[in-house]
């Protein structure tokens, strides 16, 4: 029995509430990982684990046991997050998961970059736009637009700003908005942003001097992918209101206008969560310092575009 094989997969047991999605973060056979935790229990002389058809719930000894070997496996991946970090060249996997249009959008074009700087890292790039349990899927880390999570450590890493832009061809069918309640107006065709999970679409968001104001207009055409959001402004079928990062390469190429930019919501803040178990982890400092170069760079672009395009077509005209 490897020993200490065997006692990772019984904690990854407890923390993901059973053997295949234990399995499954682990990267090892569900019979294997059986086979494991039940030569601990004999090894130890105890039920860890009492098994059913439907379920499997941690014994009263192996609740205890649990508590114990936590702490322990804690402070061993801090002591080989200390090496990796002494050596200077942080190795192995590393599971980061984010949505979609932040990796298509932000990550994936500089990755190359991250890639040459930390060659031996293997990156698992997790695209959903689901909120996963980074505890429970064995998640290293993962790019939130919420710090809600008292599970976990949350830092904040930028933030981006919001557009509202269409097509040049939209434009010259039925102008230019000049304030945000004209969205109201069925003369403002807009394509809308709706949750793949709820199905709710939430509303735009403006400031008015400086107070927030909602805008819940009437969509004839709804999508609930942002790729797919930007493909709808491209296509003329409607204005957009979006991430900048999102729209601003369509937008210097002259694909697309933006507009109401005196009206622009605040920018939405953006965090990277992760467990208190791999705060001291080398991969995870790594990357959490290289994306909030990112994040800093994106915001730098996004002032100076925001400088030019008052310069060129300043509020009112």
């Amino acid at each position: 029995m490897d020993h200490l094989q065997a006692i990772r997969a019984f904690a990854r047991v407890v923390e993901t509430g059973g053997f295949n999605r234990a399995a499954e973060s682990l990267q090892m056979p569900n019979a294997s990982l059986s086979k494991s935790i039940s030569a601990l229990e004999k090894h130890l002389g105890v039920k860890l684990l009492e098994r059913s058809t439907r379920r499997v719930r941690v014994s009263n000894d192996g609740a205890a046991y649990y508590e114990r070997i936590r702490h322990l496996l804690t402070e061993l991946d801090d002591v080989e997050a200390t090496l990796g970090r002494a050596q200077g060249s942080p190795k192995g996997r590393l599971r980061v998961d984010t949505g979609g249009s932040t990796a298509s959008g932000l990550l994936i074009p500089v990755l190359p970059e991250f890639r040459a700087r930390y060659p031996d890292i293997q990156l698992l790039l997790g695209v959903t736009d689901r909120t996963v349990d980074v505890i429970g899927e064995n998640i290293d880390c993962a790019i939130r637009s919420t710090a809600d999570d008292g599970a976990l450590i949350s830092r904040r890493i930028g933030s981006l700003e919001w557009t509202t832009c269409a097509s040049p061809a939209y434009i010259s069918r039925y102008g230019v908005p000049t304030h945000p309640e004209e969205l109201l107006q069925s003369r403002f065709p807009i394509v809308g942003y709706f949750s793949a999970h709820s199905g709710k679409a939430p509303p735009l968001h403006f400031l008015s001097d400086g107070v927030p104001m909602e805008i819940v207009p009437n969509c004839a055409v709804m999508v609930n992918e942002s790729n797919a959001h930007l493909a709808t402004g491209l296509a003329g079928l409607g204005l957009i209101h979006t991430l900048d990062f999102m729209v601003r390469p369509a937008i210097d190429r002259g694909e697309l206008v933006a507009v109401l930019q005196e009206w622009r919501p605040a920018p939405l803040d953006v965090f990277i969560a992760y467990a208190p178990s791999r705060q001291l982890s080398t991969k995870v400092r790594v990357f959490v310092e290289w994306v909030s170069e990112i994040y800093a760079r994106l915001e730098r672009q996004a002032q100076k575009s925001g400088t030019d395009a008052r310069e060129r077509y300043p509020p009112g005209r």
